[in-house]
């Protein structure tokens, strides 16, 4: 069960090793393109159809003939890998129980963005976990982790693909190890348990009231995507790439420096230089090409 190319490797590594999938479940296809005209399918299906796996792709998870079906398939172990939450009779339903790869040493993070929040709260290192899935969200009992080391330079988007091979061979290793009986599942300790909610638009502005470090830290956790942004000249710019400048100076945060092929803005200890940026209507660039345009 997946959707994202996130899900892919970790079905892929499956399918190397033998594993009988007896159906892919993933999100229903969706109309958007140009002209709203095209029809949009997931990473996850789009692999599957590669290898002709049976796909299911329920609008709604409780729907009882995708009930039905599931129960029909008559399957020893479920693996959700980026997908959505699953109720009760959906999770509960295997012989063995319903597995789930996350994005974080659990209990550590639990909830949408864990790869997201490692970054912006800069911590050097994160991994993966699979759990067993019960009732509360993220919460079950674990069976393997693996560390994941954060770079100084790594964004959402480059831990996501570094997380996403790693996860794969972790959730390789989970199966063997419940085919082997090997694994002993380990209660998650809830007094360590921190949360990384899903991101939104007004929880992505950048406040240049607080240092450099930590600015630099939310920029790139949200890169490239939800997008750490600001107003300039009225309009949302988007953050993409950054740099710190550590210079005492009298500016108030904020205070937005406009040089020959920069653009640098104070902070409390220091400026951001901005490096890669979309401006709303713009496409995304580097720095030098949007201030030529701005000459223009």
């Amino acid at each position: 069960m997946g959707t994202p190319d996130f899900a892919v490797p970790s079905l892929r590594i499956l399918i190397e090793n033998g594993y009988n999938i007896v159906a892919v479940v993933t999100t229903a296809d969706k109309v958007g393109g140009r002209g709203n005209k095209q029809i949009i399918q997931s990473a996850v299906k789009k692999f599957a159809l590669e290898y002709n796996l049976p796909i299911l792709q329920p609008e709604k998870l409780r729907d009882p003939q995708f009930v039905e079906t599931l129960k029909n398939l008559n399957v020893d172990l479920q693996i959700v890998v980026a997908f959505r939450m699953l109720p009760e009779i959906i999770w509960n339903m295997p012989k063995i129980g319903t597995i789930n790869l996350h994005g974080s040493l659990l209990p550590k993070y639990r909830g949408a963005a864990p790869i997201n929040w490692a970054i912006i709260n800069g911590d050097n290192t994160t991994g993966v976990t699979t759990f067993f899935l019960q009732h509360q969200i993220d919460t079950g009992n674990i069976l393997l982790q693996e560390a994941v080391e954060i770079n100084k330079t790594d964004t959402a988007g480059t831990l996501h693909d570094k997380m996403m091979q790693i996860g794969a061979e972790v959730v390789l290793r989970t199966v063997k190890g419940i085919e082997e009986n090997s694994l002993i599942p380990i209660p998650q300790n809830n007094s360590e348990a921190s949360h990384a909610p899903k991101l939104f638009m007004n929880n992505c502005e950048i406040n240049f009231n607080q240092p450099t470090d930590s600015i630099y830290n939310f920029i790139r956790g949200l890169s490239p995507f939800p997008t750490a942004w600001f107003r300039f000249q009225g309009l949302i710019m988007k953050v993409y790439e950054s740099k710190i400048i550590i210079d005492h100076h009298s500016f108030p945060p904020n205070h937005i420096i406009i040089e020959k092929n920069c653009i640098k803005i104070a902070t409390s200890d220091g400026y951001i230089q901005l490096i890669d940026i979309q401006l709303e209507g713009k496409k995304r660039m580097n720095v030098e090409s949007f201030l030529m345009g701005l000459k223009q």
